[in-house]
């Protein structure tokens, strides 16, 4: 009797657990129904009709989608965005892991690097994206053609060269977002167990075998996050070519979220604009599919 009573009190004290739970998780489960999973749905059944506005009139099927995939202009602005995301990894992936681990080993003023490398991310995206067009502007006034002018160079049009626009924006965008990354990457290096350095070091392992066999495979699960979710955020690089670029020069900066942006806002295509949604959407859930099974065997190695 007395197990079975100690049964019921587990019980119960197990469910008033759960319901205070499910209590504090449900605030956050209505927003993402309203601002997430009902938009989701609801712009992926409207993108299969025509809208007047915001409002569907009439059922076309898959034709919103047929017209944005055979839009001339949506080869180019896709091949744009893989532009974006490939120079984000250049400069945007490598370069803070680095940053990460010299802070790391250094002895003094370690706090001071950090905030110094933080600071950029504490400004507005849309004020640092401002910042950067005036430091880019093409003629004399710019910061960047003055510099260019103390050497007696003439002054570059930058923003307006379509060969390296993309690279340009994502300069000033990995530079608002660098701290970040760092941060996150320093403190994926301050769990690693100091004895596993000095094991390494034992056995004669140099800074750069430490680095190899040592930091990398232990921040690997780090690693492997922030590559993904910089490929998933920069695939949606809205705000730095609309500020910035107006996509241009040409359509050369224009990327498939500034694409969205023109069929929702400028062109009055919400049909539009919601079938593109609906695309970007399952090309990030590949994105996220093939993230989870390799996280699940980087988790199996570890």
């Amino acid at each position: 009797m007395k197990t079975n009573n100690l049964h019921k009190t587990v019980g119960k004290q197990k469910i008033k657990t759960n319901i205070r739970a499910w209590l504090l998780i449900l605030p956050l489960l209505l927003l993402m129904y309203l601002f997430v999973w009902r938009p989701t749905v609801m712009g992926a059944f409207w993108s299969l009709f025509k809208m007047k506005g915001y409002t569907p009139t009439e059922f076309v099927g898959l034709k919103n989608y047929i017209d944005v995939i055979t839009d001339t202009e949506f080869i180019p602005i896709l091949l744009n965005t893989l532009k974006y995301v490939g120079w984000s990894l250049v400069i945007g992936f490598i370069p803070p892991v680095i940053v990460a681990v010299m802070i790391n080993e250094v002895m003094h003023f370690k706090s001071g690097f950090r905030v110094l490398m933080y600071l950029p991310c504490v400004i507005p995206g849309i004020a640092a994206n401002l910042m950067w067009y005036f430091m880019y502007y093409p003629d004399a006034s710019g910061l960047l053609n003055q510099i260019l002018a103390i050497f007696g160079m003439e002054p570059y049009i930058w923003l307006n060269d379509a060969r390296f626009v993309i690279l340009y924006i994502m300069i000033a965008s990995t530079w608002a977002g660098f701290g970040g990354t760092m941060i996150l990457y320093y403190a994926a290096l301050q769990s690693v167990s100091p004895d596993i350095y000095e094991a390494a070091t034992l056995d004669g392992a140099g800074m750069f075998r430490r680095l190899w066999h040592v930091t990398i495979p232990q921040i690997s699960g780090t690693l492997l996050l922030c590559f993904v979710n910089q490929i998933i955020g920069v695939f949606q690089i809205l705000d730095q070519p609309m500020v910035m670029t107006q996509g241009g020069p040409n359509n050369a900066s224009a990327s498939i979220g500034y694409q969205l942006y023109r069929y929702g806002f400028v062109n009055g295509r919400a049909d539009h604009a919601m079938a593109l949604g609906v695309i970007i959407f399952l090309i990030l859930l590949v994105a996220t599919i093939f993230y989870f099974k390799l996280n699940k065997k980087v988790e199996e190695n570890l």
